[in-house]
C-alpha cells in the first residue's frame, strides 16, 4: 500500500466512526486527510478521467450544481459531486476521500464540486478544472467576508492563473463579467427578455460602478440586484453578449417558470420546476458550464426539467397536515426574489421567519432593512418570527406595514414551528437564513417530516 493510501485508509476509518456518532462524514475525514497530506485534493482529482467543473457564486450554488448533475448524469457521467454542500477544503477533500478505492481508482470519471467563493483561489489550482462557472456577486456575510471588490480581487487571481480551464461567467453580473474580458472563449449567459426587468435598480443593490474605470453603470433592464444590461458611459464597457440565453420568461409563482432557452446549437423550451427569476439564472449558469462540457440539448432540457429542490430551497414538506414550503434567504437580493416570488401567488401568506446571527449567517443581520418586505406586507396573514434575532425580524415586519396583531415572535425554533403550524390551514412558507435552514431540517427529521440525508 502506498504512503497516500494508508492515509486515505485511515481518513476513511475517521469518518466511519463520525458517522456511527451521528456527526456525518463528509468534512470530517476530508480534514483529517489535508492535516496527513495536503496535496490529496490534487492527487485524488487528479484520477478522473473526465476532469473535473467547478462552481462558485454567492446566492445560488447548490442549486445550480444539482441542475449541472441532473444534466451530465442524462449524458452517461459517473460523478463525484460535494452533493451536501460541504464546499470548503474539507468538504472537497472528504468527497473525493469517499469515491476512491485501492491503488489508483476512483468510483467515478467526472468530479463536480460546488466550492465555498473564498477557497476558490485554494481548490482550483489543486483541481484544474476544465471548466470554471462564476455565477454571481451579492453582497453577503459582509463582517466573515469584506466588500465584494474582496472576492473578486481573488477570482480575478484564480482567472489569470486558470489558463487552461474554460471560463463560464454571467454576462448579467458586471462585477463577475469583467472577469473574462481579457480570456479567448469565454462562454456567457444571461437574461434577454425586457419583461422580466424591474422598475429601477434596488436601492441597495451592489456593483453599481464600472471596475475598470469607477463611472457609475447606465442600466437599460434591471432584472435581480445589479444584474441586467449595462454599459459605461466613460470607458466604453459593455454587457459582453450570451452565448446561452433566457429569451422569453414566464414566471409561475412558487410553481416553477417556463423558459425558452437559446442555446450555441439550438434553441429549447424549458419547463423548470424551481421558482424565481433566481432559479432561471442558475438554470442559464448550468446549461451554459454543461453545454461548454458536450451536453447536447436534448440533455440540458431533460436534465433541467427533472432537477429536485435541494433542502431549504423551494423544497416542499409536509407537517400537521400543511405544506411546509422552504426558501433559504440570506441577502437582500435573494430575499428580494423569494418575495417578488411570494408576490406572484393569489391570497394571504402565513410565514415562519427564522433570521439567525450565527458566524455562517453572517453576524450583521442589518441586511434585513435593505430587502424589501414591503412587497408582501399588506398579503401576511400571520407571520410567526424566531431565530435568535426573532425580535428584529417582528421589529423588520412592522416597518414593512405589517400590522402587530399579525406578529408573533418565538426565539425558540420548535415552539415557533409549532405556532406557525397550528394558527392556520393551506402553505405555510418558511424564510429562513443559513444556519436557520441547518436547524429547521434537524427539527423537521425528528418529526418525520424529512429524510436524514441531504438532497
Amino acid at each position: 500500500m502506498t504512503l497516500l493510501g494508508a492515509k486515505l485508509v485511515a481518513a476513511r476509518a475517521a469518518g466511519a466512526v463520525s458517522r456511527r456518532a451521528g456527526r456525518g462524514g463528509t468534512s470530517l475525514p476530508g480534514k483529517l486527510l489535508l492535516r496527513m497530506e495536503p496535496g490529496a485534493v490534487g492527487s485524488l482529482a487528479a484520477r478522473l478521467a473526465n476532469g473535473s467543473a467547478v462552481i462558485s457564486a454567492t446566492n445560488g450554488k447548490t442549486t445550480t450544481a444539482a441542475m449541472v448533475a441532473s444534466i451530465l448524469e442524462r449524458g452517461g457521467h459517473r460523478l463525484v459531486h460535494n452533493r451536501a454542500g460541504a464546499n470548503m477544503a474539507g468538504g472537497i477533500a472528504g468527497t473525493l476521500l469517499e469515491a476512491a478505492g485501492r491503488g489508483r481508482s476512483i468510483d467515478g470519471d467526472t468530479g463536480l464540486f460546488e466550492i465555498d467563493e473564498f477557497w476558490l483561489d485554494r481548490l482550483v489550482p489543486q483541481i484544474r478544472p476544465r471548466a470554471l462557472l462564476l455565477a454571481n456577486l451579492f453582497r453577503d456575510q459582509l463582517d466573515r467576508y469584506g466588500e465584494l471588490e474582496t472576492i473578486a480581487d481573488r477570482w480575478a487571481g484564480v482567472v489569470a492563473e486558470a489558463k487552461d480551464t474554460t471560463l463560464v461567467l454571467n454576462a448579467d453580473d458586471p462585477l463577475v463579467a469583467d472577469l473574462g474580458r481579457q480570456r479567448d472563449g469565454v462562454v456567457y449567459f444571461g437574461v434577454e427578455d425586457p419583461a422580466m426587468a424591474l422598475a429601477g435598480m434596488a436601492h441597495a443593490a451592489d456593483s453599481k460602478h464600472c471596475r475598470r474605470c469607477g463611472a457609475p453603470y447606465r442600466y437599460d433592464y434591471v432584472f435581480l440586484g445589479h444584474l441586467g444590461h449595462y454599459h459605461c458611459d466613460a470607458c466604453g464597457a459593455t454587457r459582453p453578449a450570451p452565448a446561452v440565453a433566457a429569451e422569453r420568461v414566464v414566471l409561475d409563482g412558487v410553481r416553477g417558470a417556463r423558459v425558452t432557452l437559446r442555446l450555441p446549437s439550438a434553441t429549447v423550451d424549458v419547463a423548470l420546476p424551481l421558482p424565481g427569476l433566481y432559479n432561471v439564472y442558475n438554470a442559464l449558469g448550468a446549461a451554459a458550464l454543461t453545454t461548454a462540457l458536450g451536453a447536447t440539448p436534448e440533455e440540458v432540457v431533460a436534465g433541467l426539467e427533472a432537477v429536485a429542490a435541494a433542502f431549504g430551497r423551494a423544497e416542499t414538506v409536509q407537517l400537521g397536515g400543511r405544506d411546509l414550503l422552504l426558501l433559504l434567504v440570506k441577502n437582500p437580493a435573494g430575499a428580494n426574489e423569494v418575495l417578488r416570488t411570494l408576490a406572484l401567488e393569489p391570497g394571504e401568506h402565513d410565514v415562519l421567519a427564522v433570521l439567525n446571527d450565527h458566524t455562517a449567517d453572517g453576524r450583521d443581520v442589518s441586511w434585513v432593512w435593505d430587502a424589501d418586505f414591503e412587497v408582501l406586507a399588506g398579503r401576511l396573514r400571520r407571520v410567526v418570527c424566531s431565530g435568535t434575532r426573532a425580535a428584529e425580524m417582528a421589529l423588520r415586519f412592522k416597518y414593512a406595514g405589517v400590522a402587530e396583531d399579525r406578529l408573533v415572535v418565538e426565539p425558540e425554533l420548535p415552539a415557533a414551528l409549532d405556532r406557525a403550524v397550528g394558527d392556520g390551514t393551506g402553505r405555510l412558507v418558511a424564510i429562513p437564513t443559513y444556519t436557520a435552514m441547518l436547524e429547521l431540517r434537524r427539527e423537521l427529521v425528528a418529526r418525520g417530516a424529512a429524510g436524514s440525508s441531504f438532497g
